[in-house]
């Protein structure tokens, strides 16, 4: 179920109803509410893949629970161990992603490599089904595991709580992915509905369907164009089908996770950000603190600081560098693509690690004042050129294609007009819209957080006038791209 359907305009209300008006005075009862509505939200999709995630569940609950009985037994199971329950765990869960997301990818690579030196193997591959958001919720899962392993949490006897924050239908598909140490103890106890919480979320939502319909679908139509046929286009129009795509990642994944916590607000679930308005950044490393958030923290985490993180030498440092973005964009998908995509951000990163820069910019960009100075406009322009360059790789369906997009951009006719410029005034005009909103609101948790605003005409104007643009500017609805992921 998508969130800009119809299907999901009905679906919400209903579910917001029973769960306050007939679930909310027994808390088992709410949770159980919040699973079955999570498992008809996904199995709209395809129910199939509902065992999937039950699956995923049990294993991750059970895991806590036999290492919580290892620690409590006098005698330890002779061939059983904390640590290989966990490990047991992870790669339980991580073969079962591996297999739907990567099975082809490493058949196809293993046969290439093998032509290329004149050996033919006849390696079938599979027809297989991506289940939606499997790296999302796997990811979720993974934290608890870990994290009960560290004994940072401590591991949880209520089943129906553990599949109700695996499950939770706000974040279940592209995120955030939530951390078992923020989500699962807010469904140990009972939730009060708040208006002034709700009203918020309102609010969160409707910035999240204004950057996913009129931003991302409207840039999706000339995106498309750019990048099917890049050989066919002048320099100058794939530079802008580049930008464009650009704003359309942003504006479709940053609207999704708008409308993900907005929506769990409405249930008195608070969600971890998500996006923190990254085209403001003055430098790469600036850009990854603000870009899908609980996915580079998670990283951060679970693979940079076991790894060593920041300690050791310098090349250490690049060397962890180096992994966990070669391994952030193999999340993404399985596709050379993806990989060049996160080595190029780490090749970015490098300058700022040997010259002690990665941590520079930390506060926020202009703080204080109305516009930001020279030097910060320089910064911001020259990462949000690195970023369009990067997302090329990102969009192209192959390294083939990414290599011509560029080699076609970068020539003579880049100083040309772009073609189906008048088409794209509207879309332009929108965009303009949208970074006037969030660098006015650059300081908040999102942009349209109305805490300045304390008349409540203006605040009522101001939702109509998006409301408008959201119905007069809406474009042919297209799914959400991080659902492949």
């Amino acid at each position: 179920m998508l969130f800009n359907s119809i299907s999901f305009l009905i679906f919400l209300p209903i579910v917001f109803i029973l769960y306050w008006f007939v679930f909310q005075r027994n808390l088992k009862g709410q949770n159980i509410f919040i699973i079955i509505a999570s498992y008809v939200f996904y199995g709209w999709w395809d129910w199939r893949f509902l065992l999937m995630i039950v699956f995923t569940s049990f294993c991750s609950w059970a895991s806590g629970l036999l290492m919580q009985r290892i620690d409590n037994e006098n005698k330890p199971y002779p061939y059983l161990s904390r640590k290989f329950i966990s490990i047991s765990n992870i790669l339980l869960n991580l073969g079962v992603l591996f297999f739907f997301k990567y099975y082809n990818f490493f058949v196809d690579s293993f046969t290439a490599a093998f032509s290329s030196v004149g050996i033919d193997l006849h390696v079938q591959t599979l027809n297989i089904i991506l289940p939606v958001g499997i790296s999302f919720y796997t990811f979720q899962a993974l934290s608890y595991s870990i994290d009960v392993y560290r004994r940072k949490i401590e591991p949880t006897n209520d089943i129906v709580a553990f599949f109700a924050y695996i499950g939770f239908f706000p974040l279940l598909v592209a995120g955030p992915i939530e951390r078992a140490t923020n989500l699962l103890p807010q469904f140990y106890k009972k939730r009060v509905f708040s208006y002034d919480k709700a009203a918020d979320g309102l609010r969160q939502i409707l910035w999240g369907l204004f950057k996913k319909i009129v931003i991302a679908d409207n840039c999706a139509s000339y995106v498309s164009m750019a990048f099917d046929n890049p050989q066919t286009q002048t320099g100058s129009t794939l530079l802008l089908g580049a930008i464009f795509f650009t704003f359309q990642i942003y504006g479709d994944f940053s609207g999704y996770s708008d409308i993900a916590i907005g929506t769990a607000r409405l249930f008195g679930i608070n969600a971890m950000r998500n996006f923190a308005f990254p085209y403001f950044s003055r430098d790469i490393a600036e850009f990854w603190r603000r870009w899908h958030i609980s996915l580079t923290t998670w990283f951060r985490d679970y693979v940079y600081i076991p790894l060593g993180g920041s300690r050791g030498n310098k090349w250490q440092v690049i060397r962890n560098t180096l992994i966990i973005f070669t391994i952030s964009g193999f999340w993404h998908g399985a596709n050379w693509t993806f990989i060049a995509w996160g080595v190029f951000h780490a090749l970015l990163f490098m300058p700022l690690i040997l010259l002690n820069k990665n941590r520079k910019n930390t506060n926020i960009v202009a703080e204080n004042r109305l516009l930001p100075n020279i030097k910060e406009m320089v910064q911001m322009g020259t990462t949000f050129f690195l970023v369009v360059i990067g997302w090329i790789f990102f969009r192209a369906d192959s390294m083939t294609i990414a290599v011509n997009y560029l080699m076609n951009m970068f020539n003579g006719s880049l100083f040309t007009i772009p073609q189906y410029m008048i088409g794209l005034k509207k879309t332009l005009l929108c965009i303009g819209l949208m970074i006037i909103v969030e660098w006015i609101g650059r300081k908040k948790a999102f942009a349209l957080e109305m805490g300045n605003i304390k008349v409540t005409a203006v605040r009522w104007v101001i939702y109509v006038a998006i409301i408008i643009i959201i119905l007069e500017f809406r474009a042919s609805s297209q799914s959400f791209i991080y659902f492949q992921f």
